[in-house]
C-alpha cells in the first residue's frame, strides 16, 4: 500500500511536470510569434512612412510639376495603407475586449461584395490579377453591419492578392443552402500547407509569412474570422497544398426578407448633391485643423478655424455656424466640455456638433452622445464619410 501511494505521488508529480513543460513550450512559442509580430509591425509602419516622406520632399522641391502630381498619388496610396494597418490593430483590440458594436441593418450581399471590390480592386489590379465575380442573387440579404461585411470580403480579397503571384485569377461566387448563404473567394495562388490550415486564422500566425509577401501584419484573417462570428456566421479555409491555390468560404445566415422587395436597403440610394454650409473647425493640431478646413473649402463650404477650445467657444458664440467639427483632445478644455457649453448657449438654430477623436471605443462614443455630439468620427477623418454625415444632417 505504501509503494502504491508513493507511485501515485510520483505519477502526480510527473503529470504536473509534463503539463508545466507543455505550457512553457506554448508560452515560448507565443512569445516568439509576438516578437515576430512586433518586428513586422515596425517594418510595416516604416514601409509607408518612407515614400510619404520622400513624396512630401518632392512636392516641396518641385511644386506644380508632373513629379509633384505623381508624388501626391504615392503619398495618398501609402497613407491609405497605413490607416488600414492601424485600423486592423484597433479592430483586433476592440474585438478582443468585446467593445466593438455592429450597426445592424438589412444589407444586400451583392452590395457588400461590390463595396469590397471597390476597395480592393486597385490592389488586385496592381498585382495584375484577373477578377471574376459570378452573378449573385440581388434578393439575398443578410442582417449585419454594411461596413464590416464589406471589410470581411475586402480583407479576403487583399489576402488573395498578396498570396497569388502576379497575373493570377481571383474568383468570387456565392451559393445558397436553405437559410444560409456561402460566399467563396478562390485564388490560384501559393496555397496553404496542410499543417497550416488548422491555424490559418490564429493571431500572429501569419506575421513571418507576411514579411516575405509584403502582405501586412497577418491580422487580416484573424479579424475576418472574428467579424464573421459576430455576424452569426463561420469561415473556413481550403487548399490542396502548396502552389495549388486557396479558397475561403464565409457562411452567413440570410435575413428574413422577401425576395419580392425591390426597395434598396439603407445606403444603396445614390447621394444627392451637397449644399454649402458654414462650418467651424476646432483643433489644437494646427496642421490637422488647417488641412481639414482646406478640404472642406474645396467642397464649397465657408470654414473658420480655431486652434484652442476657448477661441472656438468665442467664435461659435458669434452664431451662424451650421456645424462645429470639434477635436476631443484639446489642451485647455476637453472637447466634451466645449460641447456641453455650446449646447448651453442660446444659439438659433443650434449648430450640429461633430466629434473628431483618436478614440473610438463604444464608451467614447457614448460619452460623446452624452456631451451633446450628433456624430462621432475617428481620426484620420474619412472625407467621404464626413461628406455623407453633412449631407444627412442638412440635405436629407
Amino acid at each position: 500500500d505504501d509503494d502504491r501511494l508513493l507511485l501515485r505521488q510520483f505519477a502526480g508529480i510527473a503529470g504536473i511536470a509534463l503539463r508545466n513543460a507543455r505550457l512553457y513550450g506554448e508560452l515560448r512559442d507565443n512569445d516568439r510569434r509576438k516578437d515576430e509580430f512586433l518586428a513586422t509591425l515596425a517594418h510595416e509602419l516604416r514601409n509607408p512612412l518612407a515614400p510619404i516622406r520622400t513624396s512630401l520632399e518632392i512636392i516641396r522641391s518641385a511644386p506644380g510639376t508632373p513629379y509633384a502630381a505623381k508624388a501626391r498619388d504615392v503619398a495618398e496610396r501609402q497613407t491609405v495603407h497605413m490607416v488600414r494597418l492601424i485600423d486592423d490593430l484597433l479592430d483586433i483590440s476592440r474585438i478582443t475586449r468585446g467593445t466593438i458594436v455592429l450597426q445592424r441593418e438589412p444589407v444586400r450581399l451583392a452590395a457588400a461584395i461590390d463595396a469590397a471590390l471597390e476597395t480592393s480592386m486597385p490592389h488586385l489590379r496592381a498585382r495584375g490579377h484577373k477578377v471574376e465575380l459570378q452573378p449573385i442573387d440581388p434578393a439575398w440579404t443578410v442582417t449585419g453591419d454594411a461596413a464590416r461585411l464589406a471589410q470581411i470580403f475586402s480583407n479576403l480579397l487583399n489576402n488573395a492578392a498578396n498570396y497569388t503571384e502576379p497575373g493570377g485569377r481571383v474568383t468570387i461566387f456565392a451559393t445558397r443552402e436553405r437559410a444560409t448563404v456561402h460566399v467563396s473567394i478562390r485564388d490560384t495562388g501559393i496555397g496553404i500547407e496542410p499543417d497550416m490550415l488548422p491555424r490559418i486564422f490564429d493571431m500572429f500566425m501569419q506575421a513571418s509569412r507576411s514579411r516575405d509577401r509584403g502582405g501586412g501584419l497577418g491580422l487580416g484573417l484573424t479579424l475576418v474570422r472574428q467579424l464573421v462570428e459576430l455576424h452569426g456566421g463561420s469561415i473556413s479555409a481550403h487548399s490542396e497544398g502548396a502552389g495549388r491555390g486557396s479558397e475561403f468560404k464565409v457562411c452567413l445566415p440570410l435575413a428574413a426578407v422577401s425576395g419580392d422587395d425591390d426597395s434598396p436597403p439603407p445606403g444603396d440610394a445614390a447621394p444627392a448633391a451637397a449644399r454649402a454650409h458654414r462650418l467651424l473647425v476646432v483643433d489644437d493640431n494646427v496642421d490637422a485643423a488647417d488641412s481639414l478646413a482646406m478640404l472642406l473649402r474645396m467642397d464649397g463650404h465657408a470654414v473658420e478655424v480655431a486652434h484652442d477650445a476657448r477661441r472656438g467657444l468665442t467664435t461659435a458664440e458669434g452664431g451662424g455656424f451650421d456645424a462645429v467639427l470639434l477635436d476631443i483632445g484639446l489642451p485647455d478644455l476637453s472637447g466634451y466640455e466645449v460641447a456641453r457649453r455650446l449646447r448651453a448657449l442660446p444659439l438659433q438654430p443650434p449648430p450640429r456638433l461633430i466629434a473628431i477623436s483618436g478614440w473610438g471605443q463604444s464608451d467614447d462614443r457614448q460619452q460623446a452622445r452624452e456631451a451633446g455630439f450628433d456624430v462621432h468620427m475617428i481620426k484620420p477623418v474619412d472625407h467621404a464619410a464626413l461628406k455623407a454625415h453633412l449631407r444627412r444632417m442638412f440635405d436629407a
